[in-house]
């Protein structure tokens, strides 16, 4: 095994700059991708604001041209930006220089193939990482020409086309773009809505100076929930650092969940597509399911994953799917996931039923439920097994981890990290009792 295999995860690469992340291997893995994607044409390559992504993607740049492809190099952009940029453009297949919220000491690369196809180890990532390692790439005597593009003023009106922006009302708002690539990005969408917005770490720092852009962890909300509250504003919005990823804060200072916005959004798509299927994770909130059976949909379940989410919607035709981590994906948008398309229709729909996000934070939350949950364990396999003999006389399924629904509505997901000695709990109950007894019962499971 190569020493730097392990820099290749299940979607993404990602690894520490300098240690494991060089313009050399930059451009190796430029090299690789060109040879590997499977149609000719130019490829599109954009970067986040970390310190070496401009370096890292003049080194990707580099890798590509050498192997004869031609580049559309549309410089600094939110990750969703990429995959509009490859699907609207035509291009054989998209680079992003990112990391998303990880630490600024790291750096990482996305990648996608025409129609923004996703790219990971089990579709064509493994292959790359061989040929990039090995320097193993074809013979090309014709190097690849380099062009710049600005998608941006594209990208909002796409955004836009989502929804009827003559229907929106005015709203205060605060965003908190984590010093992230949303920052650059959000401004261009403000003079075509009306919405007074309060702007919250929109400088560009990709050592995250004010706290970490990972939304998903409520704890990096609380100086956006403050300015909500102090302000009484009529709700907020949070990105990671990458842009692709994007929370909703009520005007109390509650977050609406990934549950909660996959529910809303497939709802909403369900009014746009009647009797479609909609998509959503093992780990989903069950409100999803309800909510979509209930409008005439289909709930289709899907593992956990970008890659897997995209696929299986393409499978059934689905115009949405919803992670409960916060990606949402849009057949519209080359089934592709969106942060700031997601947050959008949201506003939306709580503008067209006139209610404040509290009441459709209320409407759509149906369960007691427990944020993602890791427990660090050395035998993963043997803690699974444990769980699914203590609760053998329930309905089970291995779809993805282990899923246990019980007959009180209550149900739990334990899935096995891809890359880590970790287990990742999800559970939800009709109440909080309830929650909290099932919850000790299984991490007790877990820890042996």
């Amino acid at each position: 095994m190569h020493t730097l295999d392990h820099i290749f995860k299940a979607y993404d690469i990602r690894g520490k700059v300098g240690e494991e992340l060089t313009p050399d291997l930059v451009c190796s893995i430029g090299r690789a991708f060109a040879d590997w994607l499977p149609h000719e044409g130019a490829v599109a390559v954009g970067h986040d604001m970390r310190p070496d992504s401009t370096e890292f993607a003049g080194a990707m740049i580099d890798g590509l041209r050498q192997q004869g492809r031609d580049v559309i190099d549309i410089g600094q952009v939110t990750s969703d930006m990429i995959y509009f940029a490859v699907g609207s453009l035509g291009a054989a297949g998209g680079v992003m220089i990112t990391a998303s919220h990880n630490p600024g000491k790291d750096n990482g690369i996305k990648l996608c193939r025409e129609e923004a196809k996703p790219v990971g180890l089990e579709a064509g990532l493994a292959e790359i990482r061989d040929k990039s390692l090995a320097s193993e790439f074809k013979d090309v005597s014709v190097h690849g020409k380099v062009s710049k593009q600005d998608i941006t003023e594209g990208w909002i009106d796409h955004v836009l086309s989502f929804i009827d922006a003559s229907k929106l009302t005015s709203l205060k708002l605060a965003v908190d773009a984590g010093n992230g690539m949303a920052g650059k990005i959000f401004p261009e969408l403000e003079p075509y809505v009306p919405w007074e917005i309060s702007e919250m770490y929109f400088e560009l720092d990709g050592t995250f100076p004010n706290h970490e852009a990972n939304p998903l962890k409520f704890e990096t909300l609380a100086d956006l929930i403050k300015n909500i509250r102090d302000n009484k504003l009529d709700g907020g919005m949070a990105f990671d650092g990458d842009g692709d990823r994007a929370f909703l804060i009520d005007e109390t200072g509650v977050v609406l969940t990934g549950g909660v916005m996959s529910a809303m959004l497939g709802e909403y798509f369900l009014e746009k597509f009647p009797g479609s299927n909609i998509v959503y994770d093992a780990r989903n909130s069950h409100s999803v399911p309800e909510v979509v059976e209930a409008n005439g949909g289909t709930a289709v379940i899907s593992r956990v994953g970008h890659s897997l989410i995209k696929q299986k919607m393409a499978e059934v035709d689905a115009p949405f799917g919803g992670e409960a981590s916060g990606h949402f994906y849009f057949r519209d948008n080359w089934y592709a996931d969106s942060g700031l398309i997601g947050a959008v229709i949201g506003l939306y729909v709580a503008t067209l039923q006139g209610k404040k996000l509290s009441q459709i934070r209320e409407e759509y939350t149906h369960y007691a439920a427990i944020p993602e949950t890791n427990f660090v364990v050395d035998d993963k396999d043997a803690a699974i097994k444990r769980i699914s003999v203590a609760f053998k006389d329930n309905e089970q399924d291995t779809l993805d981890g282990v899923t246990i629904n019980f007959a009180d509505k209550s149900w739990i997901n334990v899935r096995p990290s891809n890359t880590e000695s970790v287990l990742r709990l999800n559970a939800e109950a009709m109440t909080q009792p309830e929650l909290d007894a099932l919850v000790t019962k299984v991490t007790q499971l877990i820890q042996g």
